[in-house]
């Protein structure tokens, strides 16, 4: 049976759990995304966004917290960057769901070819 065949879910990881929380937020992603290329300070990044000072700081302390950036204090200002190893996370689970994905295509492509053949006279 095809279900037999996958590979088992990963187990439950909080860490994993608040990553994906974190990104499930627009306004986070885009920090993410911001601060991957480049950092910014928080007030840089809060004249960016139609929210106050503190809601920025607020995503940014949620990003933080699910390792997706970094903060730094550098003189009077802190400093965002993004961290790669979060990210890295993020993107083994994502790969382990596309190989499970693929492998259920696969699976179902050989199936439907099996009963093909039984259908030929």
């Amino acid at each position: 049976m095809v279900v037999d065949q996958l590979s088992p879910v990963p187990e439950r990881d909080l860490e994993l759990d608040r990553l994906f929380q974190a990104l499930s937020d627009a306004t986070r992603r885009d920090i993410v995304a911001r601060v991957t290329a480049g950092e910014y300070s928080v007030s840089g990044l809060a004249a960016l966004y139609a929210m106050s000072f503190a809601a920025v700081q607020k995503h940014v302390a949620v990003l933080e917290r699910a390792s997706l950036v970094t903060k730094e204090k550098r003189g009077r200002e802190q400093i965002v960057r993004g961290n790669h190893d979060g990210l890295q996370k993020a993107r083994h689970l994502l790969d382990h769901f596309e190989i499970i994905w693929r492998q259920r295509a696969s699976r179902i492509a050989d199936i439907l070819a099996e009963d093909d053949e039984r259908d030929l006279p």
